[in-house]
């Protein structure tokens, strides 16, 4: 028995196509460290929230993604310089990478420099208190704690390329690694603070974006000096034409990036504008609990976004088609399990947080809904990305982003808070069913048109 399960190892990670061992191995290392991520998050909240309070816990939940929108200001960079520094490492062309690579770093550094000059000064001049109804936390001095937290994301929204670049080598466990290090530490720094300090709003957005953002720095110093120093960047390699070029790919996913957080980080405003700070910490109890199903489709299904693009550069498409069909076997599986999920629910939610927030049911119902959703129309959005025949999902996220937000008004003031998650879903099947079109179109070489463009 135990040589036959030593045989079946073996042969999951030794036969095959060599596209297809890589992933399965950065599959594997990342289910090991997104599983000690996952655990980490979990005890984090409760942690957290008993260090400040659901109030003070929602304002950072509503602030960070609020300035996370920052990111939209890298113009598509990272998922323009993914695409290109794959088919670059595919056909072996090392110094176009590397000018690629020095270019959007320079390029970013640039914007986050203007955007924090620009941000400096308006800021001051915001109510953020009214803005985000923040009650009886009126005393809370958010204008500095805003401008803390935007200038962390500044420096981040540099310092993460070298996510993209992993990512764009088929490699991103190793991104993982960065990712649970900083969790890790995290964790140890509220631990520490919640035996020894007072509550404090200020020291939580020390602790929750500082402490990432330096474990992103050491990486990035740790990953160009040793693996990855062919594609280091450097300043003698800064091209205004691999600029233009970055730019001009990443604008379609620019857009189609405004509307994905317009889609899943204008939830918790909606949220607090409606139902105040509080309820956007139930919110996303909730979230967090079924994200479970989507961590671990995110991390099976992240390496593939790069393997396409090589696999369609180099025309293999018997590849990509059983790519694809285990990946709708995997979204059947995790239906499955989000079901389950849903049934436990209430349990688990006890056992996690006790009666410190009550979650509602039907919000639980339409989280199970959503995974679903999500996940089936983001196996087809692999293959579409990767092969960069994104003009259809341009017009889908328009039409997304410019519904959203009314429709999570609507739907949220009928239902309440599962009227928000609804609202997401609902665009999701829209897209899911488009999106599955396009995707057997390419596939079978038949796609034209806006399908292949």
């Amino acid at each position: 028995m135990l040589q036959a399960v030593q045989l079946y190892i073996f042969r999951f990670f030794n036969k095959g196509h060599e596209r297809s061992l890589k992933a399965k191995r950065n599959i594997v290392m990342s289910l090991l460290i997104k599983g000690g991520s996952v655990i980490i998050s979990f005890l984090l909240i409760p942690l957290t929230i008993n260090y400040v309070n659901p109030a003070q816990y929602g304002i950072w939940l509503t602030l960070s993604s609020l300035i996370t929108w920052v990111a939209l200001f890298d113009m598509g960079l990272g998922n323009g310089l993914k695409n290109k520094l794959t088919e670059f490492i595919a056909l072996d062309d090392m110094t176009q990478a590397r000018s690629y690579v020095s270019s959007a770093y320079a390029i970013l550094a640039v914007i986050s420099v203007l955007l924090f000059l620009v941000f400096w000064p308006v800021n001051a001049h915001l109510h953020w208190n009214h803005i985000l109804n923040t009650g009886s936390a009126k005393d809370y001095n958010l204008n500095n704690l805003v401008l803390l937290i935007f200038g962390f994301f500044c420096i981040q929204f540099v310092l993460q390329l070298i996510n993209t670049v992993l990512t764009a080598n088929q490699e991103p466990a190793k991104t993982g690694v960065i990712n649970f290090i900083g969790q890790l530490l995290t964790f140890i720094a509220i631990l520490i603070l919640a035996k020894y300090t007072i509550g404090s709003l200020n020291l939580l957005v020390w602790v929750f974006a500082g402490i990432p953002l330096l474990v992103l720095l050491c990486g990035s110093i740790w990953f160009y000096n040793h693996n990855y120093k062919p594609v280091a960047p450097s300043f003698k390699l800064i091209k205004l034409s691999s600029a233009k070029q970055l730019l001009a790919s990443g604008s379609a996913f620019f857009i189609i990036q405004v509307a994905a957080l317009v889609m899943y980080e204008s939830d918790n405003i909606v949220i607090t504008r409606l139902f105040g700070p509080k309820e956007v910490t139930t919110f996303n109890i909730a979230y967090k609990l079924f994200s479970v199903i989507l961590m671990f489709f995110v991390i099976i299904i992240t390496p593939f976004w790069s393997a396409f693009t090589e696999a369609y550069t180099k025309g293999d498409f018997d590849w990509i088609k059983s790519a694809i069909a285990n990946a709708n076997k995997m979204w059947f599986a995790l239906s499955l399990c989000a079901v389950l999920l849903l049934l436990l629910s209430p349990w688990l939610y006890h056992l996690w947080v006790g009666k410190t927030v009550i979650v509602p049911l039907n919000l639980s119902i339409a989280m199970c809904v959503y995974c679903v959703a999500f996940i089936w129309q983001a196996i087809h959005v692999q293959l579409i990305n990767g092969t960069g025949k994104i003009r259809l999902q341009l017009y889908l996220g328009i039409f997304a982003m410019l519904l959203n937000i009314p429709l999570c008004i609507f739907l949220g003031r009928r239902i309440g808070l599962a009227g928000i998650t609804w609202s997401n879903t609902i665009f999701f099947i829209i897209m899911g069913i488009v999106y599955a079109i396009q995707t057997k179109k390419i596939i079978n070489k038949t796609a034209t048109g806006i399908f292949n463009a």
